[in-house]
Formats: C-alpha cells, structure tokens, sequence
C-alpha cells in the first residue's frame, strides 16, 4: 500500500493532479478542499489511498492525513463509494462533516450532492461514534517533531482505544515513571492499563 508521495506537481485541475517522483506521473484524484490548499506549489506531498477495482487502480490523494482519515470513515459505510467520498470532501470541510456527524446535522449532510436521507441517516449511524471516541483532534495531522507522549497517544488512538482514557493512562505511566519512558515502554505500560 502507498502512503503518500513526495514529488513535482506537473499537473493540477480541480479533479486530479499528476505528481512526478522518480521519473513517473502519477495520476491522484484529489477534492477541492486539496485542490485549494495546494495553492501555487511547485512539489508537494500527497497522501495517497489506492481503489483497486477489476478494471482500474485509482489513486485518491489528500493535502494531510486528516483528511484521508475522514475520507476512509466515510468509504467504509455501506453505499458510500470513493468517488461519493470525495464529493463529500469537496463540498465541506473535513471537520464540518465530522461536526455534522457527531451532531447528527442531517440537513447539512444532505446538502452535499449525491447524499440523500438514507445515506445521511447511515452515516451518522455508523459513524457517529466512531468519530465521537476519536475526539475533535483526531483530524489534525500529527507534528513532525511529536514528544514519545504524542506518539503513543496517536499509536493508542490507532488501535481503537479511545482519545480521553489513552490520555489520563499515558499521564498516568509518565508521573509513576522512576526513569525517562521512550514510545515502546509507555505503550506497553498503558496496555496493561486500558
């Protein structure tokens, strides 16, 4: 599976863009919201996401991690597809759709093109508490220079484990800690304890 790839923006319309690393185009479908965040750059790091289908590999690509994240919730529900998912993101923002989720806002989900009351209605379903036990910054991309609490609060979140209860058990090991924790140890240590 890719992650992301860094290379020269040879191409961008409101669709697609065509990156070049190591002397290949890659053709990465993007929303709007990316479309408007890439601005005038000459390289950029795109998050990728592959759709294999029978008849096509598809590239999605997304300006930050957070919004490939929203953009993988909202695939997984039943009738949502990558391109309806990409609609989505292209209509609001990654966070205004995890708002409306969490608040079951149906009349704001429905607004965006090819989302009528069933499918709105499914999605909060199933994603709603979901989204509610990530918390409000789980789109936010993770800091480059992230402290060993950081990272293992982001690997604890990635486990399913909820944001709030990971915190309080990662302060926890840290105050009752006799020497420095690195990552591995305080994960290990917040297992035990979750």
């Amino acid at each position: 599976m890719y992650d992301y790839i860094d290379g020269r923006l040879t191409f961008k319309c409101p669709a697609y863009i065509v990156v070049e690393a190591g002397g290949i185009g890659y053709h990465v479908n993007i929303s709007l919201n990316t479309y408007g965040a890439l601005g005038d750059a000459e390289r950029c790091k795109i998050f990728v996401w592959l759709h294999v289908k029978e008849d096509a590999h598809t590239l999605y690509g997304f300006l930050d991690e957070g919004e490939r994240r929203m953009f993988l919730h909202l695939i997984s529900v039943s009738g949502i597809g990558p391109n309806t998912g990409r609609m989505m993101l292209s209509s609001i923002t990654p966070a205004e759709i995890q708002t409306a989720i969490v608040n079951a806002d149906l009349p704001l989900i429905q607004r965006i093109k090819g989302i009528g009351v069933k499918s709105a209605q499914r999605l909060v379903l199933e994603l709603q508490d979901k989204l509610k036990k990530e918390g409000t910054g789980s789109l936010i991309a993770a800091p480059l220079n992230a402290t060993v609490r950081e990272e293992a609060l982001s690997a604890l979140m990635m486990l399913g484990f909820a944001k709030l209860p990971a915190e309080k058990t990662l302060d926890q090991a840290i105050k009752n800690a006799t020497d420095e924790l690195n990552v591995e140890q305080l994960i290990k240590i917040a297992l035990k304890n979750l």
